[in-house]
């Protein structure tokens, strides 16, 4: 599709998506908007990469946007790789009037936090997950690959990082291979993203999360923005979803990291700003 930069806008008009599908599903999504899930990851879309994802928050008008739009919408759901809970802290939402309909879909799905309930709910942690845990630190070390990067605890997976190493591309890329093979041996996967390695369970990825999410509650359109590689399931749901006669836009929060994901997006924004901006349009716009 090419990438296709946010057209210019106040803080209450709409950007054209630069699709007929785009176009479709903001328009389905403005027609009923009670039926219309607003689906988007959090790091990199709502809240700005920084070197060390501990401190990754929300922009800080990310939670006041949420809170116009959600109680206009069927659904607003935060689909992250993160635990559920550390993305309801670093992002804001608990307690906040107007977030009644916020869900977290955490670790791809795997966990659930309800803005509702206050809770999360989630099965038990695969176990290749903990062995692989134990073993990431010396399998580094052996093949020389510790300096530079680090290990992110995420729960029910784990995180190699390469940005802080001397090259971080270079690294990320000598890593894969072997990181793959070590995911093997432990009954998992690895989902690239940028300068990361994620290993993982099989079956746990924000489209399969996304989709289900969309059925069970039986949405009639849905939007989805977000910024990496482990966001391209999620795109080819709303593909699916489209197929199935369900309307949908895609929206890139825009990184010259990750072209792939603008390419194949309706509408393409300036990052968690741009992402921000069209939230706030939207909640503008609906009655």
């Amino acid at each position: 599709m090419g990438s296709h930069p946010e057209s210019p806008e106040s803080t209450d008009s709409l950007p054209t998506p630069a699709t007929p599908a785009g176009r479709d599903g903001l328009d389905a999504i403005r027609s009923r908007p009670t039926r219309a899930v607003i689906a988007l990851d959090f790091d990199g879309t709502l809240a700005p990469i920084v070197p060390d994802p501990e401190q990754a928050r929300a922009h800080p008008d990310a939670v006041p946007a949420l809170a116009a739009l959600a109680p206009k919408v069927a659904s607003v759901a935060v689909v992250t790789g993160r635990p559920a809970g550390v993305a309801v802290r670093h992002g804001g939402f608990a307690g906040v009037p107007g977030l009644e309909h916020l869900v977290v879909l955490g670790h791809y799905g795997a966990e659930r936090w309800d803005a509702v309930s206050g809770t999360v709910s989630a099965p038990a942690p695969h176990p290749g997950v903990a062995a692989v845990r134990a073993e990431l630190p010396g399998f580094l070390d052996k093949i020389g690959a510790w300096q530079g990067t680090w290990i992110e605890e995420k729960g029910r997976a784990v995180a190699v990082h390469t940005r802080r190493a001397s090259d971080p591309q270079a690294a990320f890329e000598a890593l894969r291979e072997p990181l793959s093979d070590l995911a093997t041996r432990h009954g998992l996967i690895v989902e690239p993203g940028r300068m990361v390695l994620e290993l993982r369970p099989p079956g746990m990825d924000k489209g399969v999360a996304l989709l289900e999410y969309v059925r069970e509650i039986g949405a009639e359109s849905v939007l989805y923005a977000g910024d990496d590689l482990g966001d391209l399931p999620a795109f080819a749901a709303v593909d699916k979803l489209r197929s199935d006669g369900i309307p949908g836009l895609l929206v890139c929060s825009g990184s010259s990291e990750v072209a792939e994901l603008a390419d194949r997006a309706d509408l393409v924004v300036d990052g968690p700003p741009g992402v921000v901006r069209l939230l706030s349009a939207l909640a503008t716009q609906l009655t």
